[in-house]
């Protein structure tokens, strides 16, 4: 029986590495979906039925219904280290492996994208271009900046990707850092080179804050109307996690209160969002399209990983950083 294999709304596997197209297309019939990001449920399972393996983006909804009325599907195989939008629960009953790339892979694109975001906030890039673009260099004395070295950072998920944005945060710009991660103990953070405190110190204390954390029942809007309350006056913010970590309507209070002073951010709740998004009003906002792990070297690792979960599998042997590990023979 022929393997069939679906690509569902990938905006980047197999379009700059053609090898891993090649590779696949060895172990049998490839086709690539694009869906709505809400598909979901009964109408998902039959427009994949008979296509054993998925390799998924972080749409469409794989939830219960999906895997109570799809046949029988052997790999979904996430391109990226999320997987909020998998049933996990319901994939191990079918019997579906979930895997995920190795978080390092994503480590260096992700947190190099954080700095990049924070600097062209801090210093009003996108606006000073805009200004340059218009013919408008005279008014340069109008976009007055700040200086990143002798801030406090806050990480909030000191995992992976948030110690390495701290640590290019302490190291190349000798700012003083400070974490809160509720998934790690003190004496790790202390040893990822962070003072561990509490979110509310954080909050309080920070000029800066990165968002590094995944979404859970306990993480979803983590800066609430509360949380914003507490920073300081002024504070930058960075997110190049999960959009669903901050309310969209206190940020922009805060935005419009002064609170905060300048937001760069990859991710968006409900992303993908239009040219009318509130949020793209504001000449000190910043955003990217989901981009952190668009490096050639990022989406090269990230392409062999999940190939090579593919060509396990076909083989009948465990891929490699499976979710639901139940399922390991």
């Amino acid at each position: 029986m022929t393997i069939k294999i679906a690509i569902v709304n990938s905006s980047s596997f197999g379009k700059y590495f053609p090898s891993h197209m090649d590779r696949l297309k060895k172990l049998g019939e490839v086709d690539r979906f694009e869906f709505s990001k809400d598909i979901r449920g009964k109408e998902l399972a039959e427009k994949l039925m008979g296509y054993s393996i998925i390799i998924a983006s972080v749409t469409a909804q794989y939830d219960r219904e999906f895997f109570e009325k799809k046949d029988k599907t052997l790999l979904i195989a996430r391109h990226g280290i999320g997987y909020n939008n998998i049933d996990i629960e319901a994939a191990t009953e079918k019997g579906t492996f979930v895997t995920i790339v190795d978080a390092i892979v994503e480590r260096e694109a992700v947190a190099e994208n954080a700095i990049a975001l924070l600097t062209s906030v801090i210093r009003q890039v996108g606006l000073a271009w805009r200004k340059v673009k218009e013919g408008k260099w005279e008014e340069r004395a109008k976009l007055i900046g700040y200086e990143i070295k002798g801030k406090t950072v806050g990480i909030i998920g000191f995992g992976n990707i948030g110690s390495r944005v701290g640590e290019i945060l302490k190291y190349g710009f000798n700012t003083k850092l400070i974490a809160y991660d509720p998934y790690l103990s003190s004496e790790e953070i202390i040893k990822r080179g962070a003072e561990p405190v509490s979110l509310e110190e954080l909050l309080k204390n920070s000029d800066i804050i990165s968002l590094n954390a995944f979404v859970d029942e306990n993480s979803y809007h983590i800066l609430s109307d509360k949380e914003f309350s507490l920073m300081k006056k002024g504070v930058f913010i960075v997110n190049t996690a999960r959009g669903e970590l901050i309310d969209e309507k206190s940020l922009i209070k805060a935005l419009d209160e002064g609170i905060v002073a300048g937001l760069g951010i990859d991710v968006v709740e409900g992303e993908p969002i239009d040219q009318h998004h509130p949020l793209l009003a504001y000449k000190n906002v910043i955003i990217t399209p989901h981009i952190s792990a668009y490096t050639y070297e990022c989406l090269s690792g990230m392409g062999d990983k999940v190939v090579s979960d593919v060509e396990k599998v076909v083989k009948g042997e465990n891929p490699d950083n499976v979710v639901n590990k139940e399922l390991l023979k």
